[in-house]
């Protein structure tokens, strides 16, 4: 799949994801509306199915992950932020075949697409952290 198919499955999955935290509808029903009635745009659909599962099935370890990086109580975080947070996290964790770098670039944008005017800043101080302890051997290269 191309770099653009992946960026758009991180977009619908940042997207699902945010409808999961609001409103706990089961990740199978909000996959399915995404694949028959969401999803427009070339996308790499096995990459959201990937990326929403695996956030919705273990939202404890991924925040686990994240909350020794974080200035304020989980709970307190934007949805959106937090979604992207977990995605990244998911990625910067399972998925070594996407350069640390970019899971960083790509949280920025999708921050600054859909979060808060001032939070990509703080996405980006918190993935930096959690990219140096998940991926240490790969920053030293």
């Amino acid at each position: 799949m191309t770099p653009t198919a992946r960026r758009h499955a991180r977009e619908y999955a940042l997207q699902a994801i945010y409808q999961w935290q609001l409103s706990e509808t089961p990740a199978h029903e909000i996959e399915a509306d995404f694949l028959t009635h969401q999803i427009r745009q070339k996308t790499d659909r096995a990459y959201f199915s990937e990326i929403l599962n695996a956030v919705i099935k273990d939202p404890v370890s991924l925040d686990a992950e994240i909350e020794p990086f974080l200035d304020r109580k989980i709970t307190d975080l934007d949805p959106i932020e937090l979604a992207i947070l977990r995605i990244s996290t998911y990625e910067l964790a399972k998925r070594p075949d996407v350069p640390w770098r970019v899971v960083i670039n790509e949280a920025l944008e999708l921050t600054k697409k859909f979060g808060s005017i001032e939070g990509y800043k703080f996405v980006n101080g918190v993935l930096d952290r959690i990219a140096r302890k998940l991926r240490a051997n790969e920053i030293k290269s």
